[in-house]
């Protein structure tokens, strides 16, 4: 199958040059070596001209038993676009996968669940009563650069120390995801934390005579925290907190519902989020409408509209 090695590592450098994030990219490749490893099984082995609809339909359905259906969604996707990279090189006539559709996904229905103003609190308390002295410091800065401007958890391991801009209150956030780079202004008030933690920074790197480390946000020994030792810390963090689970993407639902509930108009939220398409920005008004529609129900007209029946009455 070296000649199928060839073809994934051409189709992963289109995606490399497309600026797609590496992440993505690392998941794609895993998923084609997987298609692979499973047709070099087959007996008789196929030859890359031969795979037909049958036989991937057969593979697909093997790959995706029991998953959900955001799991078998991906997966069609990935194997569609190496099928058109098939037909561009000759070896198929046709993408087969162009006529094999995922299941239909109801997007609000992935939405996670938000955290609650409560939860929250309890949170940040808990975390400023860290028993290393440094962590009080550092999980409140996270905790509500978090929640004040929807990080994804990538973003927030890749901060540098250069991306924040305490004069203009922004803080500048990689476009790793898609392609571009964005700048946030950040609340006075996560500012002020912002600054104290990175005093506590300045004076661990200090110690540890590593004054030359970029990252912004670094454990104990003075390394870059690692997005998936932030979310294990912040799983323990609410564990001690007794509130529910808490995700670090859970911290980015919450800040874009309750943005557009606060009125932010959606445009704006779709830029402090980073989302490339205005539609995945849209998923969270029908969170934000409940309480929109509380707000009417307090509307001055219809106190208005009281009076005038009870004249008419």
């Amino acid at each position: 199958m070296r000649r199928w090695e060839v073809l994934v590592d051409k189709h992963l450098i289109e995606f490399s040059r497309r600026g797609l994030s590496e992440d993505y990219i690392k998941n794609t490749g895993r998923e084609l070596d997987r298609w692979g490893a499973w047709l070099k099984r087959r007996r008789p082995r196929p030859r890359l001209e031969d795979i037909g609809s049958e036989m991937i339909i057969r593979y697909i359905r093997g790959r995706t038993a029991f998953r959900a259906k955001a799991t078998v969604y991906g997966l069609v996707s990935k194997l569609r676009g190496m099928g058109d990279l098939l037909v561009r090189e000759g070896i198929w006539r046709q993408n087969h996968l162009k006529w094999i559709r995922g299941p239909k996904l109801d997007r609000r229905a992935r939405t996670p669940r938000r955290i609650k103003k409560v939860h929250l609190e309890k949170l940040l308390l808990t975390a400023a009563r860290s028993h290393l002295k440094y962590y009080r410091y550092m999980w409140v800065a996270v905790l509500m650069l978090l929640y004040s401007t929807g990080l994804r958890r990538g973003e927030l391991e890749r901060l540098d120390i250069s991306d924040w801009d305490r004069n203009e209150n922004m803080i500048k956030i990689d476009g790793r995801k898609t392609g571009r780079e964005r700048r946030v202004p950040v609340p006075e008030s996560v500012c002020g934390a912002i600054e104290a933690y990175l005093v506590r920074r300045h004076n661990l790197l200090e110690m540890r005579s590593n004054l030359e480390e970029e990252a912004f946000f670094i454990n104990k020994y003075g390394s870059r925290m690692k997005g998936a030792s932030i979310g294990v810390s912040l799983h323990k963090l609410a564990h001690r907190a007794e509130v529910p689970l808490v995700t670090i993407h859970q911290f980015r639902h919450t800040c874009a519902s309750d943005l557009l509930e606060g009125g932010i108009n959606l445009t704006d939220v779709q830029k402090i989020l980073g989302h490339a398409n205005i539609s995945s920005t849209m998923r969270y008004l029908h969170i934000a409408d409940p309480q929109r529609r509380k707000a009417m129900e307090r509307h001055p007209i219809n106190e208005m509209l009281g009076m005038e029946g009870s004249k008419d009455g």
